[in-house]
């Protein structure tokens, strides 16, 4: 099967001899929705860049659907839709006419970019606001706007650079529910975010880059059968007069009505079920404390900085 994108010894080095990228390796296969991760400056955004032509590679191969950006970009860019970090659409036209005119820069007759328009604009919620100019939306608008425009041409591959950023919860969760949707449709999506749950609870496969090195490609599933140990809080149905304790598992208080444990590895949720209820503990909510995969990738983060400190060092 060709791969929604290929990228293939990827290397971008800046005049004052900063290397960005350092000979990244990376496949999306079609259908799949892709988190690709890491800390500010990693070069997430060089590789998007390079992707779209907006920055110039010093070497490496990039292909989408098995279209080569360097030979044929005319052609692969009919695949690739953007939604970039930053607004980059005009504050005073209108909002049908942003999208409308998105779709004439791909070849798109009038009749059917007005149709499309109107199409994305509904699903996402911006309709009634066709006619507004795009200054007066709100920033969650405006980022859907960016969405639909970026849609407009229906491309095989999107590409969304920081879409929920300042986004409230609310309209944030609804962008997931669009996003699922037109990747069930058969839309590859490509996602960075710094919302480390967004990744957790939308992709299925992940690459985490820093140090212009990819430092893990694998499943999210994978992924998280390297967490070695999870903290759980437990709230109860009556107030507790001391810390729960269960051999095996580190307990610690949190209020009259909450505590937390330690879980490692291999140790069973049954057993410590067992135990507290067996000490008459009516157990009635259970959490992660933190986001999984926040906490691998800050560990993975910071080994591979560890590992980088002690090359100079050298």
């Amino acid at each position: 099967m060709t791969a929604a994108l290929s990228i293939r010894n990827l290397t971008k080095t800046y005049g004052d001899k900063f290397e960005a990228l350092k000979g990244i390796s990376l496949e999306v296969q079609p259908g799949d929705f892709f988190a690709l991760l890491g800390p500010n400056g990693a070069g997430k955004s060089t590789t998007i860049g390079i992707i779209c032509s907006l920055v110039r590679k010093t070497g490496g191969v990039v292909e989408v659907f098995g279209i080569n950006t360097d030979t044929h970009f005319s052609e692969a860019k009919m695949n690739i839709g953007v939604v970039p970090q930053e607004f980059n659409f005009s504050m005073f036209e209108k909002v049908l006419d942003i999208v409308t005119q998105q779709g004439g820069y791909y070849g798109l007759p009038v009749r059917v970019a007005r149709e499309r328009a109107e199409k994305y604009l509904r699903k996402l919620g911006l309709w009634e606001k066709r006619s507004t100019p795009a200054r007066m939306l709100s920033g969650g608008m405006k980022r859907r706007l960016m969405i639909a425009r970026a849609l407009v041409h229906e491309p095989k591959l999107l590409i969304l650079d920081e879409p929920t950023a300042g986004v409230d919860i609310e309209l944030r969760r609804s962008m997931w529910d669009f996003l699922q949707e037109i990747n069930a449709a058969g839309t590859t999506i490509i996602l960075t975010t710094h919302y480390l749950e967004e990744a957790e609870s939308l992709c299925r496969n992940v690459a985490i880059i820093d140090q212009g090195d990819i430092i893990k490609n694998t499943s999210i599933r994978e992924l998280l059968k390297e967490l070695n140990k999870e903290v759980f809080i437990f709230d109860c149905s009556g107030d507790l007069t001391a810390t729960p304790s269960v051999a095996g598992y580190h307990t610690r208080l949190l209020d009259e009505r909450s505590f937390e444990v330690e879980i490692e590895k291999g140790q069973s949720l049954n057993r410590l079920f067992e135990a507290l209820t067996a000490q008459g503990l009516d157990i009635v909510s259970m959490r992660n404390k933190a986001n999984r995969l926040e906490e691998l990738f800050m560990a993975m983060v910071a080994d591979n900085q560890k590992r980088g400190d002690k090359g100079v060092a050298q």
